[in-house]
């Protein structure tokens, strides 16, 4: 879903209910590149294209791979991106090819990313019967001899360490220079937590492979109170938490549930995988866990703050689900709960009388809208997959979770959680589910 629609209609529902001018929060720029001249990097619905690449020798077939750690150890598995050519087509013995390509894998690469977990990039290649993965930047050069086309530019500037967006110049764009050279839009960092931030970077990439950074501009500052996530499947139940503050006990309870919700995002990432997604989906979910993680220390300073002790989240280990598990998960946790969670953010953003409240409610409403627009991009993916009686049971699971979100915001709150964190009244919670549900789950 775009997520301007869901601004539009926040921003509606929230007018509607309280009648309170609306400024919703967002994330400019500090100024960007001239993108003049510039093309926007070439990608498939996997993610970044290798399609125009000269490598020598010439290969049948060549495919982007990535290989993770999450918290030091190694996840085991690789996971395909964009891919040219027809695998093993030259091969004498083509299965044992398409066998030695299957487990085709490196324990470290280029592209060495680390933000909550570690991320490296490879190509591998099949030319008769030989299969090759490249993952250093010496092997990559080598087999891309001359850089003389932009997409070979674009890979050797990610190879590099930087970050392309498809589909955005700010944040992936290339043009060729008269000299022969290129220069290649990419970003670094994220802006999410104190002292972080989202750089630009403009490289130049000789024919030769140097890659050579000419520009660097601050694109976002990090938001130091970078919160409401989704509740993952196997997450046990809390100690209650003691505290002498109605305040206290609220934002405990959300900092528990913000730290669950990086599991949740991380196993989500997992099994859109297993189930064919774009990488698109999956790095959002990602990078979802990753913001997750920033509202987890947010609210957990809040409540102790205001003298509570958030409990860790317990989540079981469970195997992969079926898409359609993954789906009805989605349409309840997702296109209902989280959507409403970002909504419910916007307004705290807007009427919390505590100002660090406010101030971190800001940026983790814009985080939460995201993360709702993911929702319901899954869910639009998810769909057509499944058969006519499972999509009839992903509508009656969210008019459940619909009803049952009714029965909770009927709950009467401590007048502090109103005024202090800017909740709404439980009247002016239905009202802006009435609008969601006239909008969105009708």
């Amino acid at each position: 879903m775009n997520i301007h629609r869901l601004r539009r209609l926040f921003s509606r529902a929230l007018h509607a209910s309280l009648a309170t001018p609306l400024v919703l929060a967002g994330c400019g720029t500090e100024g960007s590149t001239d993108l003049t001249g510039y093309s926007e990097i070439a990608c498939t619905d996997q993610g970044l294209a290798v399609s125009d690449l000269t490598l020598t020798p010439a290969p049948d077939f060549v495919q982007l791979r990535y290989i993770g750690t999450n918290g030091g150890q190694p996840m085991g598995t690789y996971t395909s991106s964009s891919s040219s050519g027809e695998a093993c087509a030259t091969a004498t013995d083509v299965p044992a090819c398409q066998e030695a390509l299957v487990n085709a894998t490196v324990t470290a690469g280029f592209h060495h990313v680390c933000l909550d977990f570690c991320t490296d990039a490879f190509l591998v290649t099949t030319r008769g019967d030989e299969v090759k993965t490249h993952a250093t930047l010496a092997e990559l050069q080598q087999v891309l001899g001359t850089v003389d086309t932009e997409q070979e530019a674009v890979l050797k500037t990610f190879a590099a360490g930087y970050s392309l967006l498809c589909g955005k110049k700010e944040h992936g764009a290339v043009k060729k220079n008269a000299d022969g050279s290129f220069n290649v839009i990419g970003t670094k960092g994220y802006a999410c937590g104190p002292g972080t931030e989202l750089t630009q970077h403009v490289v130049k990439v000789t024919a030769s492979g140097e890659v050579l950074e000419q520009e660097k501009r601050v694109l976002e500052k990090g938001d130091p109170n970078c919160n409401i996530g989704r509740r993952p499947v196997g997450l046990q139940v809390a100690e209650a938490c003691q505290s002498p503050e109605a305040l206290g006990r609220y934002f405990a309870d959300a900092a528990h549930l913000e730290a669950a919700s990086v599991h949740a995002f991380l196993r989500l990432r997992d099994e859109l995988e297993l189930h064919g997604a774009d990488v698109g989906l999956q790095d959002a979910a990602r990078r979802s866990a990753m913001e997750e993680v920033q509202h987890a220390r947010v609210t957990d300073r809040l409540a102790r703050r205001f003298g509570g002790t958030p409990q860790r989240p317990v989540v079981a280990e469970l195997p992969p689900r079926s898409l359609v598990d993954v789906a009805l998960e989605n349409a309840v946790e997702g296109c209902v709960r989280e959507t409403y969670g970002a909504l419910l953010a916007h307004h705290q953003a807007l009427h919390a009388r505590d100002l660090e409240v406010r101030e971190a409610m800001v940026r983790i409403a814009e985080d939460e809208t995201r993360h709702a627009a993911l929702s319901w991009d899954i869910d639009q993916w998810a769909r057509p997959r499944l058969s006519a009686q499972e999509r009839e049971a992903l509508r009656e699971a969210q008019k459940r979770a619909v009803a049952l979100l009714r029965e909770e915001v009927l709950v009467p709150l401590d007048a502090s959680i109103i005024t202090e964190a800017g909740m709404p009244t439980p009247e002016a919670a239905l009202a802006l589910l009435d609008t969601l549900e006239q909008d969105l789950w009708a």
